[in-house]
Protein backbone atom coordinates (compact mmCIF):
# COMPACT_ATOMS: atom_id res chain seq x y z
CA UNK A 1 0.00 0.00 0.00
CA UNK A 2 2.87 2.36 0.70
CA UNK A 3 4.19 1.69 -2.80
CA UNK A 4 0.73 2.43 -4.32
CA UNK A 5 0.43 5.60 -2.29
CA UNK A 6 3.82 6.92 -3.31
CA UNK A 7 3.28 5.94 -6.95
CA UNK A 8 -0.06 7.69 -7.43
CA UNK A 9 0.63 10.75 -5.33
CA UNK A 10 3.75 11.34 -7.45
CA UNK A 11 1.76 10.91 -10.68
CA UNK A 12 -0.99 13.25 -9.47
CA UNK A 13 1.54 15.94 -8.56
CA UNK A 14 3.10 15.72 -12.02
CA UNK A 15 -0.18 15.70 -14.04
CA UNK A 16 -0.08 18.45 -16.66
CA UNK A 17 -3.79 18.72 -17.45
CA UNK A 18 -7.22 17.38 -16.54
CA UNK A 19 -7.07 14.61 -19.15
CA UNK A 20 -3.90 13.19 -17.58
CA UNK A 21 -5.46 13.55 -14.13
CA UNK A 22 -8.53 11.58 -15.23
CA UNK A 23 -6.35 8.78 -16.57
CA UNK A 24 -4.58 8.57 -13.19
CA UNK A 25 -7.94 8.46 -11.37
CA UNK A 26 -9.16 5.57 -13.52
CA UNK A 27 -5.90 3.65 -13.03
CA UNK A 28 -5.96 4.14 -9.26
CA UNK A 29 -9.55 4.18 -7.99
CA UNK A 30 -11.63 3.41 -11.07
CA UNK A 31 -13.70 0.21 -11.21
CA UNK A 32 -10.68 -1.71 -12.46
CA UNK A 33 -8.06 0.47 -10.75
CA UNK A 34 -5.31 -0.96 -8.59
CA UNK A 35 -6.78 0.23 -5.29
CA UNK A 36 -10.24 -1.09 -6.26
CA UNK A 37 -8.77 -4.48 -7.14
CA UNK A 38 -7.02 -4.58 -3.76
CA UNK A 39 -10.33 -3.87 -2.03
CA UNK A 40 -11.94 -6.81 -3.84
CA UNK A 41 -9.39 -9.09 -2.18
CA UNK A 42 -10.82 -8.28 1.26
CA UNK A 43 -13.39 -11.02 0.88
CA UNK A 44 -10.67 -13.65 0.58
CA UNK A 45 -8.90 -12.57 3.78
CA UNK A 46 -9.41 -13.88 7.27
CA UNK A 47 -11.39 -11.66 9.63
CA UNK A 48 -8.17 -10.67 11.40
CA UNK A 49 -6.43 -9.69 8.15
CA UNK A 50 -9.55 -7.86 6.94
CA UNK A 51 -9.67 -5.85 10.15
CA UNK A 52 -6.21 -4.45 9.39
CA UNK A 53 -6.29 -4.20 5.58
CA UNK A 54 -9.84 -2.71 5.26
CA UNK A 55 -9.25 0.59 7.11
CA UNK A 56 -5.83 0.95 5.45
CA UNK A 57 -7.27 0.57 1.95
CA UNK A 58 -10.12 3.01 2.69
CA UNK A 59 -7.60 5.55 4.01
CA UNK A 60 -5.48 5.11 0.87
CA UNK A 61 -8.50 5.59 -1.40
CA UNK A 62 -9.58 8.73 0.48
CA UNK A 63 -6.05 10.18 0.32
CA UNK A 64 -5.78 9.60 -3.43
CA UNK A 65 -9.26 11.12 -4.04
CA UNK A 66 -8.35 14.17 -1.93
CA UNK A 67 -5.11 14.60 -3.90
CA UNK A 68 -7.05 14.32 -7.19
CA UNK A 69 -9.56 16.97 -6.09
CA UNK A 70 -6.84 19.38 -4.94
CA UNK A 71 -4.86 18.93 -8.18
CA UNK A 72 -7.97 19.47 -10.31
CA UNK A 73 -8.70 22.73 -8.48
CA UNK A 74 -5.08 23.78 -8.95
CA UNK A 75 -5.20 23.07 -12.69
CA UNK A 76 -8.45 25.08 -13.00
CA UNK A 77 -6.89 28.04 -11.18
CA UNK A 78 -3.83 27.86 -13.42
CA UNK A 79 -6.00 27.76 -16.56
CA UNK A 80 -7.96 30.81 -15.32
CA UNK A 81 -4.72 32.69 -14.67
CA UNK A 82 -3.53 31.98 -18.22
CA UNK A 83 -6.88 33.07 -19.63
CA UNK A 84 -6.82 36.33 -17.66
CA UNK A 85 -3.32 37.04 -18.94
CA UNK A 86 -4.53 36.59 -22.53
CA UNK A 87 -7.77 38.56 -22.15
CA UNK A 88 -7.73 42.27 -21.50
CA UNK A 89 -9.95 45.29 -21.91
CA UNK A 90 -8.92 48.81 -22.76
CA UNK A 91 -11.06 50.88 -20.38
CA UNK A 92 -10.13 54.06 -22.28
CA UNK A 93 -12.20 52.98 -25.30
CA UNK A 94 -15.60 54.69 -25.72
CA UNK A 95 -18.58 52.74 -24.36
CA UNK A 96 -21.20 51.17 -26.59
CA UNK A 97 -24.32 53.12 -27.37
CA UNK A 98 -26.88 52.72 -24.59
CA UNK A 99 -29.50 50.05 -25.21
CA UNK A 100 -32.73 49.99 -23.27
CA UNK A 101 -35.46 47.39 -23.47
CA UNK A 102 -39.05 48.33 -24.20
CA UNK A 103 -42.37 47.36 -22.65
CA UNK A 104 -44.75 45.34 -24.84
CA UNK A 105 -47.97 47.20 -25.79
CA UNK A 106 -50.08 44.49 -24.11
CA UNK A 107 -48.25 45.01 -20.82
CA UNK A 108 -48.49 48.78 -21.14
CA UNK A 109 -52.22 48.78 -21.91
CA UNK A 110 -52.88 46.32 -19.08
CA UNK A 111 -51.23 48.79 -16.71
CA UNK A 112 -53.22 51.67 -18.20
CA UNK A 113 -56.52 49.81 -17.78
CA UNK A 114 -55.60 48.83 -14.22
CA UNK A 115 -54.73 52.44 -13.31
CA UNK A 116 -58.07 53.73 -14.64
CA UNK A 117 -60.25 51.18 -12.88
CA UNK A 118 -58.25 51.47 -9.68
CA UNK A 119 -59.34 55.12 -9.53
CA UNK A 120 -62.95 53.87 -9.63
CA UNK A 121 -62.40 51.44 -6.76
CA UNK A 122 -61.85 48.22 -8.71
CA UNK A 123 -59.23 45.76 -7.48
CA UNK A 124 -57.38 43.25 -9.67
CA UNK A 125 -58.30 39.55 -9.42
CA UNK A 126 -56.48 36.66 -11.06
CA UNK A 127 -57.08 32.96 -11.55
CA UNK A 128 -55.68 29.85 -13.29
CA UNK A 129 -55.36 29.73 -17.06
CA UNK A 130 -56.27 26.03 -17.03
CA UNK A 131 -59.64 25.55 -15.38
CA UNK A 132 -62.48 23.04 -15.21
CA UNK A 133 -65.29 23.30 -17.72
CA UNK A 134 -67.59 23.98 -14.76
CA UNK A 135 -65.90 27.31 -13.99
CA UNK A 136 -65.39 28.11 -17.66
CA UNK A 137 -68.90 27.18 -18.89
CA UNK A 138 -71.44 25.70 -16.46
CA UNK A 139 -71.09 28.30 -13.71
CA UNK A 140 -71.51 31.02 -16.34
CA UNK A 141 -74.85 29.62 -17.52
CA UNK A 142 -73.40 28.37 -20.81
CA UNK A 143 -75.42 25.28 -21.81
CA UNK A 144 -73.85 22.02 -22.97
CA UNK A 145 -75.01 22.54 -26.58
CA UNK A 146 -73.50 26.04 -26.88
CA UNK A 147 -71.10 26.38 -29.88
CA UNK A 148 -68.36 27.80 -27.63
CA UNK A 149 -68.05 24.38 -25.97
CA UNK A 150 -67.18 22.64 -29.25
CA UNK A 151 -63.62 21.43 -29.72
CA UNK A 152 -63.34 23.54 -32.86
CA UNK A 153 -63.50 26.64 -30.64
CA UNK A 154 -62.09 25.56 -27.24
CA UNK A 155 -58.81 23.87 -26.32
CA UNK A 156 -59.59 20.85 -24.12
CA UNK A 157 -56.86 19.18 -22.06
CA UNK A 158 -56.08 15.54 -22.87
CA UNK A 159 -57.69 12.87 -20.69
CA UNK A 160 -56.75 9.21 -20.56
CA UNK A 161 -59.41 6.59 -21.08
CA UNK A 162 -61.27 5.95 -17.83
CA UNK A 163 -60.26 9.30 -16.31
CA UNK A 164 -63.38 10.45 -14.44
CA UNK A 165 -62.06 13.82 -13.36
CA UNK A 166 -63.91 16.92 -14.64
CA UNK A 167 -62.75 18.05 -18.10
CA UNK A 168 -60.20 20.88 -18.06
CA UNK A 169 -59.84 23.58 -20.69
CA UNK A 170 -57.56 26.47 -21.51
CA UNK A 171 -59.88 29.23 -20.33
CA UNK A 172 -61.72 30.92 -23.19
CA UNK A 173 -62.31 34.12 -21.18
CA UNK A 174 -61.41 35.50 -17.78
CA UNK A 175 -64.98 35.07 -16.53
CA UNK A 176 -64.01 32.01 -14.41
CA UNK A 177 -62.05 34.47 -12.26
CA UNK A 178 -65.33 36.26 -11.53
CA UNK A 179 -66.89 33.04 -10.20
CA UNK A 180 -63.82 32.28 -8.08
CA UNK A 181 -63.78 35.84 -6.73
CA UNK A 182 -67.45 35.70 -5.75
CA UNK A 183 -66.83 32.38 -3.99
CA UNK A 184 -63.84 33.78 -2.13
CA UNK A 185 -64.98 37.33 -1.31
CA UNK A 186 -68.76 37.37 -1.49
CA UNK A 187 -70.66 40.64 -1.92
CA UNK A 188 -70.30 43.57 -2.30
CA UNK A 189 -67.58 43.20 -4.88
CA UNK A 190 -65.79 45.36 -7.44
CA UNK A 191 -63.02 43.71 -9.51
CA UNK A 192 -61.36 43.59 -12.90
CA UNK A 193 -59.85 40.36 -14.25
CA UNK A 194 -57.07 40.90 -16.82
CA UNK A 195 -55.19 37.98 -18.31
CA UNK A 196 -54.45 35.66 -21.20
CA UNK A 197 -57.20 33.53 -22.78
CA UNK A 198 -57.27 30.89 -25.53
CA UNK A 199 -59.50 30.12 -28.51
CA UNK A 200 -58.96 28.12 -31.70
CA UNK A 201 -58.84 31.03 -34.16
CA UNK A 202 -56.07 32.70 -36.18
CA UNK A 203 -56.20 35.60 -38.65
CA UNK A 204 -55.41 39.32 -38.83
CA UNK A 205 -57.68 40.14 -35.89
CA UNK A 206 -57.68 36.81 -34.00
CA UNK A 207 -54.94 34.69 -32.44
CA UNK A 208 -55.12 31.39 -30.48
CA UNK A 209 -53.90 33.23 -27.38
CA UNK A 210 -54.90 36.80 -26.60
CA UNK A 211 -55.67 39.01 -23.60
CA UNK A 212 -58.91 40.18 -22.04
CA UNK A 213 -59.97 42.34 -19.16
CA UNK A 214 -63.35 41.73 -17.60
CA UNK A 215 -65.04 43.76 -14.91
CA UNK A 216 -67.57 42.82 -12.25
CA UNK A 217 -69.42 44.95 -9.72
CA UNK A 218 -71.94 43.44 -7.28
CA UNK A 219 -74.01 45.43 -4.82
CA UNK A 220 -77.61 45.87 -3.70
CA UNK A 221 -78.68 48.74 -5.99
CA UNK A 222 -76.46 48.47 -9.07
CA UNK A 223 -78.11 49.15 -12.44
CA UNK A 224 -77.33 49.56 -16.14
CA UNK A 225 -76.92 53.26 -15.47
CA UNK A 226 -73.92 52.50 -13.25
CA UNK A 227 -72.48 50.29 -15.99
CA UNK A 228 -72.88 53.05 -18.58
CA UNK A 229 -71.16 55.62 -16.36
CA UNK A 230 -68.22 53.32 -15.58
CA UNK A 231 -67.63 52.51 -19.25
CA UNK A 232 -67.91 56.13 -20.43
CA UNK A 233 -65.47 57.23 -17.72
CA UNK A 234 -63.10 54.47 -18.77
CA UNK A 235 -63.21 55.36 -22.48
CA UNK A 236 -62.65 59.05 -21.78
CA UNK A 237 -59.62 58.29 -19.61
CA UNK A 238 -58.17 55.54 -21.82
CA UNK A 239 -58.44 57.38 -25.15
CA UNK A 240 -57.73 60.69 -23.38
CA UNK A 241 -60.75 62.33 -24.98
CA UNK A 242 -63.46 64.09 -23.00
CA UNK A 243 -67.09 63.14 -23.52
CA UNK A 244 -66.82 59.92 -25.50
CA UNK A 245 -70.33 58.91 -26.57
CA UNK A 246 -71.41 55.30 -26.30
CA UNK A 247 -74.19 53.31 -27.90
CA UNK A 248 -75.68 50.24 -26.24
CA UNK A 249 -77.20 47.64 -28.58
CA UNK A 250 -79.30 44.77 -27.26
CA UNK A 251 -77.52 41.42 -27.52
CA UNK A 252 -77.43 38.01 -25.87
CA UNK A 253 -74.81 36.50 -23.60
CA UNK A 254 -75.61 33.47 -21.41
CA UNK A 255 -74.03 35.08 -18.34
CA UNK A 256 -75.82 38.46 -18.44
CA UNK A 257 -79.48 39.49 -18.67
CA UNK A 258 -80.16 42.00 -20.11
CA UNK A 259 -77.07 42.03 -22.33
CA UNK A 260 -75.66 44.76 -24.53
CA UNK A 261 -72.84 45.27 -26.98
CA UNK A 262 -71.21 48.67 -26.62
CA UNK A 263 -70.06 50.94 -29.46
CA UNK A 264 -68.03 54.12 -29.16
CA UNK A 265 -68.33 57.22 -31.31
CA UNK A 266 -65.49 57.52 -33.81
CA UNK A 267 -64.42 58.63 -37.26
CA UNK A 268 -61.64 57.66 -39.68
CA UNK A 269 -59.44 60.51 -40.96
CA UNK A 270 -56.75 59.59 -43.52
CA UNK A 271 -56.83 56.01 -42.33
CA UNK A 272 -56.44 57.03 -38.69
CA UNK A 273 -59.07 56.35 -36.02
CA UNK A 274 -60.27 59.31 -33.99
CA UNK A 275 -62.42 58.48 -30.95
CA UNK A 276 -65.04 60.85 -29.58
CA UNK A 277 -65.92 62.64 -32.81
CA UNK A 278 -67.67 62.05 -36.13
CA UNK A 279 -70.77 60.05 -36.91
CA UNK A 280 -69.27 56.54 -37.01
CA UNK A 281 -69.51 53.80 -34.42
CA UNK A 282 -67.19 50.97 -33.48
CA UNK A 283 -68.00 47.95 -31.32
CA UNK A 284 -65.53 47.57 -28.45
CA UNK A 285 -67.01 45.27 -25.78
CA UNK A 286 -69.87 43.20 -24.45
CA UNK A 287 -71.66 43.87 -21.18
CA UNK A 288 -74.84 43.46 -19.17
CA UNK A 289 -76.41 42.76 -15.80
CA UNK A 290 -75.11 39.55 -14.20
CA UNK A 291 -77.51 36.65 -14.69
CA UNK A 292 -79.06 35.41 -11.40
CA UNK A 293 -77.79 31.89 -12.11
CA UNK A 294 -74.23 33.20 -12.34
CA UNK A 295 -74.56 34.99 -9.00
CA UNK A 296 -75.92 31.80 -7.44
CA UNK A 297 -73.04 29.76 -8.90
CA UNK A 298 -70.65 32.18 -7.18
CA UNK A 299 -72.40 31.69 -3.84
CA UNK A 300 -74.25 35.05 -3.85
CA UNK A 301 -78.00 35.30 -3.26
CA UNK A 302 -79.54 36.87 -6.42
CA UNK A 303 -82.61 37.94 -4.43
CA UNK A 304 -80.47 40.31 -2.34
CA UNK A 305 -77.67 41.30 -4.71
CA UNK A 306 -77.29 42.28 -8.33
CA UNK A 307 -74.42 43.43 -10.47
CA UNK A 308 -73.04 44.32 -13.88
CA UNK A 309 -70.21 42.79 -15.89
CA UNK A 310 -68.28 43.70 -19.02
CA UNK A 311 -65.40 42.31 -21.05
CA UNK A 312 -63.06 43.66 -23.72
CA UNK A 313 -59.93 42.56 -25.55
CA UNK A 314 -56.75 44.23 -24.31
CA UNK A 315 -54.98 43.52 -27.61
CA UNK A 316 -57.89 45.05 -29.53
CA UNK A 317 -58.04 48.30 -27.59
CA UNK A 318 -54.23 48.52 -27.83
CA UNK A 319 -54.56 48.28 -31.63
CA UNK A 320 -57.22 50.99 -31.65
CA UNK A 321 -55.31 53.44 -29.47
CA UNK A 322 -51.83 52.99 -30.90
CA UNK A 323 -52.64 52.27 -34.55
CA UNK A 324 -51.33 48.70 -34.69
CA UNK A 325 -52.75 47.08 -37.85
CA UNK A 326 -52.17 43.33 -37.31
CA UNK A 327 -52.83 41.39 -34.12
CA UNK A 328 -50.48 38.56 -35.13
CA UNK A 329 -47.47 40.87 -34.81
CA UNK A 330 -48.10 41.01 -31.03
CA UNK A 331 -46.77 37.44 -30.74
CA UNK A 332 -44.05 37.25 -33.42
CA UNK A 333 -41.20 38.49 -31.18
CA UNK A 334 -39.87 40.88 -33.84
CA UNK A 335 -37.51 43.26 -32.03
CA UNK A 336 -37.93 45.90 -34.74
CA UNK A 337 -41.69 45.89 -34.16
CA UNK A 338 -41.23 46.06 -30.40
CA UNK A 339 -38.79 48.97 -30.65
CA UNK A 340 -41.33 50.83 -32.81
CA UNK A 341 -44.46 50.11 -30.76
CA UNK A 342 -42.87 49.44 -27.36
CA UNK A 343 -42.85 51.76 -24.35
CA UNK A 344 -40.13 52.98 -22.05
CA UNK A 345 -39.71 50.92 -18.90
CA UNK A 346 -39.99 54.18 -16.96
CA UNK A 347 -43.26 55.20 -18.64
CA UNK A 348 -45.50 54.11 -15.77
CA UNK A 349 -49.15 54.98 -16.59
CA UNK A 350 -51.09 57.07 -14.08
CA UNK A 351 -54.18 59.21 -14.51
CA UNK A 352 -52.45 62.24 -13.02
CA UNK A 353 -49.14 61.84 -14.84
CA UNK A 354 -50.58 60.66 -18.16
CA UNK A 355 -51.36 57.18 -19.39
CA UNK A 356 -49.21 57.09 -22.50
CA UNK A 357 -46.22 58.74 -24.09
Amino acid sequence: MDDLKAKYLEQIAGAADEAALEAIRVAAVGKKGEVSLQMRQLGKMTPEERQVAGPALNALKDEINAALTAKKAGLADAALDERLKAEWLDVTLPVRAGRQGTIHPVSQVTEEVTAIFAEMGFSVAQGPRIDTDWYNFDALNIPSHHPARAEMDTFYMHRDAGDNRPPHVLRTHTSPVQIRSMEAMGAPLRIICPGGVYRADYDQTHTPMFHQVEGLAVDRDISMANLKWVLEEFFAAYFEVEGVKTRFRASHFPFTEPSAEVDIQCTWVDGQLKVGEGDGWMEVLGSGMVHPKVLAAGGIDPDEWQGFAFGMGIDRIAMLKYGIPDLRAFFESDLRWLRHYGFSALDVPTLRGGLSR
